[in-house]
């Protein structure tokens, strides 16, 4: 259902508050590079310090400016199955088109604990729902026999691997077949998520580089193997960059050197240290970005 290049996009802030309009510039940057799905309030997005008013706002923004031309994935997980319920009603009402869910992080549920967190928010509301495991950032993988318990239920339509794994991408495809799209999480191995069935990436590097990702995915679809590895390639410096310290940092001290925003980020997280920006500065001239 979700397929292709799609990217979590960042949140501009301009003096504390949620940059409405540098938000909808960059919703538009991203039509016009030929990105096939937009997920507002992810990770990327900074979701964990968007206030419940914010981040609904956010995911609204977004909505309204993409005008139904490509798919919106709001990210609506949280470590509470109550609040995940509802933020994901809420996106349904703000007409988004799924939602990205995930694993509830701190709490350290069991396999069963989130088999049922993520059968409840299924239950609760009929909006085409994507699994996310990062336990680099959550404590807790959702593991593939799991998933192939989810993959069952109409709702569940997708997973966003972000192990980092190939294996354990490769266990889900084999356990889940056609019941369920794999997508890449990490922009550095998604060429080999495809190879072995998946059906896209949920992308940072499309932030600043949206239509070499989308013609990696196009390549690969089209049958194109060696313009596809070649851009795998090419982007893997760029990409292994952007996480040169906690993702959103980089890609925002990124697309702030192109311009396109501010690269403020809230508190817990701070500005790219001098030292690292000078490097992402120099990657960056190195690819004509800036």
């Amino acid at each position: 259902m979700f397929q292709g290049s799609i990217v979590a996009i960042v949140t501009p802030f301009i003096n504390g508050a949620v940059d409405e309009e540098k938000l909808r510039e960059l919703v538009e940057f991203q039509i016009e590079n030929g990105t096939d799905a937009i997920v507002p309030c992810g990770t990327t997005g900074e979701s964990s310090t968007l206030s419940y008013v914010e981040h609904d706002r956010v995911i609204q923004v977004v909505v309204e400016q993409v005008n139904k031309r490509v798919p919106v994935i709001a990210g609506t997980g949280s470590n509470s199955t109550h609040e995940a319920i509802e933020i994901t009603q809420h996106a349904k009402e703000l007409g988004a088109d799924g939602a990205l869910l995930v694993t509830p992080y701190y709490n350290k549920p069991s396999q069963e604990g989130l088999f049922r967190h993520y059968k409840a928010v299924a239950d609760a509301v009929a909006l085409p729902q994507i699994l996310y495991n990062v336990p680099g950032r959550t404590g807790v993988n959702l593991l593939p026999e799991t998933v192939a318990r989810l993959s069952v239920h109409p709702n569940i339509v997708a997973i966003k691997e972000a192990t980092g794994s190939l294996q354990q991408a490769s266990e889900v495809l084999a356990l889940c077949g056609d019941k369920l799209d794999v997508l890449s999480g990490d922009d550095f191995i998604t060429l080999p998520i495809m190879a072995a069935g998946g059906k896209g990436v949920i992308s940072v590097t499309a932030n600043i580089m949206p239509k070499e990702v989308s013609s990696l995915v196009d390549a690969f679809n089209a049958g194109n193997m060696e313009e596809a590895r070649r851009l795998h390639l090419y982007l893997l410096k760029i990409s292994n960059a952007m996480f040169i310290e906690s993702n959103p940092v980089p890609v925002k001290a990124a697309v702030s050197l192109m311009g396109k925003c501010s690269s403020e980020v809230r508190l817990p997280l701070a500005p790219l240290m001098e030292a690292n920006l000078a490097k992402l500065t120099a990657i960056m001239k190195e690819y004509k970005l800036i």
